[in-house]
């Protein structure tokens, strides 16, 4: 008589939409640490500077901007000196593009991968979001050293302390933003190539409609409302808000908005996700 065997590991086909196993997740979580790893070391591994490119960076960027934007183009920044005032922006902005724009490939870059060897597919997009997590981590460290001399030597700025609590809120709301936004072109992309075209230049654009550069309280009735129904602009707003002083104070009210928008975008993409990943290999 036969005898019944025990298995270490079954697979079984998903046959509903629904069907998302977020218990393989936390299984794996040995491979999610090793991809994040392999990303946050591999980045800069054969780079002169190495991993000075992260305080670089930032510090470029929001130097361009003050000049251009500042000095050339007049743009307010809410009485805010420029370098702090951009160097805000960029530094919650960075974080949400990166996670879009890297988990936006992840079938394409990862399809040998995923041809080889089975492991919960979501993985790939959650490794992202872990890896530039440590490099927001030392951005926003330099953010705050510059943040402090100015909180020293100017009396520009008013900090509303009692709202720092939020800080970790806006930094979920950021990567969810970035995983939903980032794992719906992925999914989309494995039938139109087009949009990977389109990715990058979106990005800078969706930049520009975030108030990065622009502060809502320089705009218009109008305008400002349309500006926040961008779920970025409040955040960003709120980011400013609560370390410069100065901002839209509506800006706030509008977080439960982005926060839901986040909430809903999280799981219409990865309903998507899941049901593009059964049978992405015979189209990419």
């Amino acid at each position: 008589m036969q005898q019944k065997q025990d298995w270490d590991l079954v697979i079984k086909p998903k046959n509903k939409w629904y069907d998302i196993d977020l218990a393989a997740l936390w299984k794996y979580r040995d491979l999610l640490l090793l991809l994040v790893r392999r990303d946050f070391v591999a980045v800069y591994k054969q780079t002169i500077l190495g991993p000075l490119w992260f305080f670089i960076q930032p510090l470029l960027t929001a130097l361009t901007f003050t000049f251009i934007f500042g000095n050339i183009a007049k743009i307010s920044t809410d009485g805010n000196p420029s370098t702090l005032f951009y160097l805000a922006g960029i530094t919650i902005w960075t974080y949400f593009s990166d996670c879009l724009t890297k988990t936006s490939t992840t079938f394409i870059s990862n399809a040998s991968l995923f041809g080889k060897v089975y492991f919960p597919r979501l993985i790939m997009p959650l490794s992202v979001l872990v890896s530039n997590l440590i490099k927001l981590g030392i951005q926003l460290l330099i953010f705050i050293c510059v943040w402090f001399y100015y909180l020293n030597f100017s009396d520009t700025l008013l900090p509303h302390w009692e709202f720092m609590w939020l800080l970790p809120l806006l930094i979920l709301m950021l990567a969810g933003l970035g995983f939903g936004f980032g794992i719906l072109i992925s999914s989309l992309t494995t039938k139109y190539r087009d949009l990977t075209f389109l990715v990058g230049f979106g990005v800078q654009l969706l930049m520009y409609a975030s108030s990065v550069v622009i502060p809502v309280s320089s705009m218009s009735y109008e305008t400002k409302h349309i500006m926040l129904l961008n779920p970025l602009t409040a955040i960003i707003e709120s980011f400013k808000y609560i370390f410069l002083g100065t901002g839209s104070v509506e800006s706030f009210s509008y977080l439960s908005y982005s926060f839901g928008f986040m909430l809903v975008l999280v799981a219409i993409s990865t309903i998507i996700f899941n049901k593009v990943e059964k049978s992405f290999m015979d189209t990419i």
